[in-house]
């Protein structure tokens, strides 16, 4: 993300001596994506970023798979699983493939362990709860409705103020906002849903000292994801100042400005971020279509080139009603599925003016296969219910 940022204590001209107030010299280091091709930031570290003690095995939570077979919609009740308080180490799988894993948790208020992704970004969606991300970038606050983009090797950790419904689009690649909102320079551009003013990162240092800290590391072998908890001679958190286009950050579904049309308006205008083989969009409560003969809910169609993943958040999804769908559910619509509203909510939505709705949804091009919650949660009812309501 091309947004210059500068945080702490830097010096003028990079790569040369940087030193305290005692002349000792900090350590340098750049963080860049791409083989220094694309975006990067320079961190100034006290201690010595490489130093490690110990590496072991972590072993990570359920990583099984199912396929979607026989293929069906799938209807996955998330507020009716249970998992750990651990906003990292706790996560249970709902769906996956290669480019993206989808998790959810629900914490406590404990810190969680420290973290550090490197198999690619992370965008955590906030469905409740409030805290405080902490990072080698510095503390970035999270409130409900909040989507919290980790970049990919970040050191982390969640420190939840309140229990915390966390949704986490966990990418194999990078997470940024689509080409088309953007300069070939990188700026946000007038059409773009949201600005740099509704990006919030890390407004100073977060400074901690000390030693042996274990540090959980997600990354990728030829044998798949696999866990090591890393043991740092210094506390990673010793960063002193930091500049550059790369870093943690949040944007609150609420400052997302909805594109609305005359007829009703394709997927695409509700996109926020995407990453590859994959995109997130938000549905958010809106004024609809104004064409007189205007049908608000959703025409049935079918992604012949993707699976749909609706995340149910708030308000009340008119194109829904009579399907078993309700606050924080997941429908899963796979290629090769047509599907669209409940027939007797197209009569039902005609007239209305505005929905008052709130969805995060994942669409991804690679079929998605069941993780173990979702067959913990499935509603076994839902891909029969169009044919149960006729209209």
């Amino acid at each position: 993300m091309a947004y210059y940022r500068s945080v702490g204590d830097v010096p003028r001209t990079r790569h040369t001596q940087h030193r305290d107030a005692e002349g000792r010299l900090y350590r340098e280091e750049l963080m860049g994506e791409e083989g220094f091709s694309s975006d990067s930031s320079l961190l100034y570290h006290r201690g010595v970023p490489s130093a490690i003690t110990a590496s072991e095995v972590w072993e990570l939570p359920d990583q099984s798979r199912t396929p979607n077979h026989p293929l069906a919609p799938r209807h996955l009740r998330l507020h009716d699983l249970e998992t750990g308080t651990d906003a990292v180490a706790d996560r249970r799988t709902v769906l996956a493939n290669n480019d993206v894993r989808i998790t959810y948790v629900v914490t406590g208020a404990e810190p969680s362990a420290y973290y550090r992704d490197a198999i690619g970004d992370e965008c955590v969606f906030v469905e409740s709860g409030s805290g405080v991300v902490e990072t080698v970038f510095g503390a970035v606050p999270y409130r409900a409705g909040d989507f919290v983009v980790v970049p990919r090797a970040t050191t982390h950790r969640w420190v939840p103020a309140e229990a915390s419904r966390l949704y986490a689009t966990e990418a194999s690649s990078h997470v940024a906002p689509p080409k088309r909102y953007l300069s070939r320079f990188g700026q946000l551009l007038e059409h773009a849903p949201y600005c740099e003013r509704d990006l919030h990162g890390p407004a100073e240092p977060l400074l901690r000292v000390g030693a042996d800290v274990p540090v959980l590391v997600k990354h990728r072998t030829s044998q798949g994801i696999v866990g090591t908890r890393m043991t740092y001679a210094t506390h990673p958190f010793d960063v002193v100042g930091w500049d550059g286009c790369l870093y943690p950050y949040t944007l609150n579904i609420d400052d997302y400005m909805p594109i609305t049309g005359k007829v009703h308006q394709p997927p695409p205008v509700h996109q926020v971020f995407e990453g590859w083989n994959f995109v997130v969009c938000a549905f958010l409560p809106r004024k609809v279509d104004y064409h007189p003969l205007a049908v608000p809910v959703p025409y049935y169609h079918s992604n012949v080139d993707s699976d749909e993943v609706m995340f149910y958040v708030a308000g009340d999804y008119e194109a829904r009603k009579g399907s078993g769908i309700g606050l924080g559910s997941i429908s899963l619509h796979p290629g090769g599925h047509a599907h669209g509203p409940q027939p007797s909510a197209i009569e039902a939505s005609l007239g209305a003016e505005r929905f008052e709705e709130t969805a995060v949804m994942v669409d991804t091009f690679a079929p998605l296969e069941l993780g173990e919650a979702a067959l913990a949660v499935e509603d076994p009812e839902y891909a029969w219910t169009w044919a149960r309501d006729q209209g």
